[in-house]
């Protein structure tokens, strides 16, 4: 295990990419450490070949690792590396640096710290007048250097946050064909399926990819079908995976599967870059995944799978029928459930409830509103209910009211193990949001319906005639959609109801409203996942990283106003700790495969958590030194 402090040549290998210049490729070397060097191996170009020689003969770079301690090894020069966002720090290159690369002339003399690269560029954002603006900023900074990207975007979090994800992204995402300036990640043609392997090779190879981010671009972010232009929700998630979970940010595969969209608007317009026919769905769609998941297992066998933004259809089909072949999990099923059982947890802990004895009326049963009612209901088999128990604590409702069990046409076999009786509705408008909230008197209730302002006074004010303490969380993006807002929720209420949203939303009379958003699980689990190795990811691995989300909670006795989540200012911690719970599980379970290769990992949570966080990318410029490229040892990465 490269952890120990037994001998090794490498602390860690996280390398680079071939960057396309001029239609050529050039090759790069990224992250590489040595834990013992000589100024002289470093300062004497002409050794540098044979030092590779001597410490890397017969051996290949592990993956165990994520992060670096030491200098950054590179082989791009001039243009080239201030063309490279991996590896370009602008003027912060040191004299030294500057001199090594052949950037003297082609930088301002003086040197600047990261400090001031990030003054200037904020001042910057700044002047710009709308969120689309400044979510254009963002990207272009993105594509130019990584690390004063991301090193922004912590230190203004809040900020930037829905700026560079929902609900601006969301924006951008609706306009990506007339906006384009350089494509990111990989497409995937619905009419070329045999294609799928070379284009995924195109990128590099199982030495290059920790994590991929997949969608075929049907949910994107409440506003539906975006076709090509979805490609932005995996860059998007991509994003925030480095900036939560510290994963290296050139070592993510952002994906695409174009087949086809059934957005007119988007079909009518000369300059969409996407397939220009209806979606295509049936076998020639499963064609298409089935490629990728093959192409996925041969080139990344060791590569986390995230499902993102796919479309009621075949969302859960899909993680159902790939959870056991590769490890894969799917953010808005077990994402938003994991957060969403997190936040219920903890406010039934703050007002002394029980899991067991909860009644959950969940309003919207797509992919999201399933995915939470399945992770509650797992968390209530946990605690010791049967899985018939705890199904029945938990209604659903979807376009046609509560879900009955005369419902079956009108369904999924999903949605309709929650169908409750006919003849206990009987005389009852089970269509009526608030008739329900009458008979059902729920304990919490949650918005998964994009349906703005569902959750009316008369709604809230019934739920809290039974409930002196109502859950609610209206849950819906973009903020436009939401089923309500916070300020009128806890109006309603006298302050006394416990409400986290979908999206960002200012304190109301001093509780601050905590945030339901995914980018406070799926970093974590993704992370643990990474770093264990996972074989699959489990069941018991998400609700792990529920218990210790939950156990975050910063809820004070007799003190409400803290918020039922940690604020997103320690994004980076809660991460780590979810990650540890999450990789901590796999080992237990065996579904780990990290300690194969003489890896050990601490099962002491604190001595593990202390590992993890070692693992995790920091946004920080580190010293770097020229070297020559070979393709034997290094990593590659289009």
């Amino acid at each position: 295990m490269l952890r120990s402090k037994a001998t090794s040549i490498l602390k860690r290998t996280d390398f680079s990419s071939i960057l396309r210049t001029n239609k050529r490729f050039v090759s790069t070397i990224k992250d590489i450490s040595f834990e013992s060097r000589s100024q002289d191996d470093i300062t004497l170009p002409e050794k540098q070949k044979s030092l590779f020689e001597q410490k890397f003969q017969n051996k290949k770079p592990s993956q165990d690792r994520l992060n670096v301690n030491g200098s950054i090894e590179c082989s791009l020069h001039g243009f080239t590396l201030l063309d490279s966002p991996l590896f370009n720090k602008g003027t912060a290159f040191t004299k030294e640096e500057r001199d090594q690369f052949g950037l003297s002339g082609l930088l301002p003399p003086k040197v600047s710290t990261l400090e001031e690269q990030l003054e200037r560029n904020y001042k910057l954002l700044c002047e710009l007048k709308t969120p689309l603006e400044k979510n254009d900023f963002m990207t272009h900074l993105r594509m130019q250097n990584k690390v004063l990207y991301f090193a922004m975007v912590k230190k203004y979090i809040r900020e930037l946050v829905p700026i560079i994800y929902t609900p601006t992204e969301g924006d951008a995402i609706a306009k990506y064909s007339d906006r384009l300036k350089r494509p990111e990640g990989v497409f995937l043609n619905i009419n070329e399926p045999e294609k799928v392997e070379e284009n995924l090779a195109a990128y590099g190879d199982a030495k290059d990819v920790d994590y991929i981010v997949v969608t075929d671009s049907e949910g994107i972010l409440g506003i539906g079908d975006q076709g090509v232009g979805g490609i932005r929700i995996s860059v998007s998630k991509m994003a925030l995976m480095t900036l939560c979970g510290g994963i290296h940010p050139g070592r993510v595969l952002p994906v695409c599967l174009d087949v086809g969209t059934n957005n007119q608007e988007l079909l009518n317009n000369d300059l969409y870059t996407g397939n220009r026919f209806p979606r295509v769905r049936g076998e020639a769609y499963d064609k298409l995944v089935d490629a990728f998941i093959t192409g996925v297992k041969k080139q990344f066998p060791n590569a986390i799978l995230h499902f993102e933004d796919f479309g009621v259809k075949n969302a859960r089909r899909l993680l159902e029928k790939y959870r056991n072949k590769v490890p894969c999990f799917n953010d808005d099923i077990q994402g938003t459930g994991a957060v969403v059982t997190a936040s219920l947890i903890a406010a039934l802990k703050h007002t002394n409830r029980d899991l067991k004895k909860s009644k959950i009326l969940i309003y919207g049963a797509g992919s999201a509103g399933i995915g939470i009612a399945d992770q509650i209901a797992s968390h209530m088999v946990t605690h010791g209910l049967s899985l018939q128990e705890a199904r029945s604590n938990i209604y659903l409702i979807n376009r046609k009211g509560l879900i009955l069990e005369s419902n079956v046409a009108t369904s999924s076999p999903a949605q309709h193990v929650y169908a409750k009786p006919d003849q206990d509705w009987e005389g009852v408008d089970t269509a009526s949001l608030q008739n329900l909230i009458k008979h059902i008197q729920p304990t919490c209730l949650v918005g998964c319906s994009t349906k703005a302002g569902a959750f009316t006074k008369e709604c809230i004010q019934e739920m809290h005639k039974h409930n002196s303490r109502p859950i609610v969380f209206p849950l819906s993006n973009p903020t436009r959609l939401h089923e309500a807002v916070p300020e009128d929720v806890m109006k309603w209420t006298n302050n006394e109801a416990l409400v986290a949203t979908g999206s960002p939303f200012k304190p109301v009379n001093g509780y601050r409203i905590s945030e339901n958003n995914n980018c406070f699980s799926f970093p974590g689990i993704g992370l643990g996942s990474m770093l264990a190795k996972a074989s699959i990811i489990s069941d018991k691995m998400i609700s792990a990283a529920v218990d210790e989300l939950a156990s975050l909670s910063p809820l004070e006795e007799n003190n409400s106003k803290p918020g039922l989540l940690p604020p997103l200012e320690v994004i980076t911690e809660t991460s780590a700790r979810v990650a540890t719970a999450v990789l901590l599980q796999a080992l237990e379970e065996g579904t780990a495969r990290v300690e194969e290769n003489d890896t050990k990992i601490p099962r002491d949570f604190d001595e593990c958590l202390e590992w993890v966080k070692e693992s995790m990318w920091q946004p920080i410029y580190r010293p770097m030194t020229k070297v020559n490229y070979d393709p034997s040892i290094h990593t590659q990465q289009t």
